[in-house]
């Protein structure tokens, strides 16, 4: 296995890659203004399993076929870009609430947290990251791949959960500034919107 400085080093900078700021902070984001800091906690645990769900696929090898077939990218991109449009336009329909905790009844956890993950699995974005950034950090000398890939991305998704749940908890406390009668409609309208225009970047994105 790869020595502990080696992990430390790559740790720190998957931290860093991690807390900048991105879909996935936006997604979390979208969730605690619209229903509350239990419900960006749990969008960021559904992200997680997203993750880990690439990884697999990384350490398999299959993530390599979304290099080599375009079309099947293409597929799972417009998948991920409508999915997410459908959640925007559903927070937006939405009767506003006075407090994030009410929100919650209307969308059970569990629900939130499929939603996360199914997001996170439907972005080919993520597949290819992991194929073209964990090989990298792979020590020749310390062992077979398949292990160290899994260790690595299970490294970037534990310092992911961090960062997007402060980012779950600043959602909440905005929401609450939006807690009164006149602007109770307001998180809502910004977290749908702001899926929305995950969306369609999502939707026009091009493959890199």
């Amino acid at each position: 296995m790869p020595s502990i400085g080696h992990l430390a080093i790559f740790a720190l900078a998957a931290l860093a890659m991690n807390a900048a700021p991105g879909p996935s902070n936006l997604y979390v984001l979208s969730r605690s203004l619209a229903q509350g800091a239990a419900a960006g906690l749990v969008s960021a645990l559904g992200l997680a399993l997203g993750n880990l769900f690439h990884v697999a696929l990384a350490v398999a090898g299959l993530a390599a076929l979304l290099r080599y077939a375009p079309a099947l990218y293409d597929a799972i991109r417009l998948a991920g870009a409508a999915y997410l449009i459908y959640l925007g336009i559903k927070m937006l329909r939405a009767p506003g609430t006075n407090l994030p905790t009410e929100a919650l009844g209307r969308r059970p956890l569990r629900r939130v947290l499929f939603d996360a993950a199914l997001v996170e699995m439907l972005n080919p974005k993520t597949a290819l990251f992991f194929l073209a950034f964990l090989p990298q950090f792979v020590e020749p000398t310390a062992g077979p791949a398949g292990p160290q890939l899994l260790l690595l991305g299970l490294i970037v998704t534990l310092t992911a959960l961090p960062c997007d749940s402060l980012v779950a908890l600043a959602g909440a406390r905005l929401a609450r500034f939006f807690a009164t009668q006149a602007r109770r409609r307001w998180p809502n309208r910004l977290a749908g919107s702001t899926l929305i225009g995950l969306g369609l970047y999502t939707a026009l994105m091009r493959r890199s």
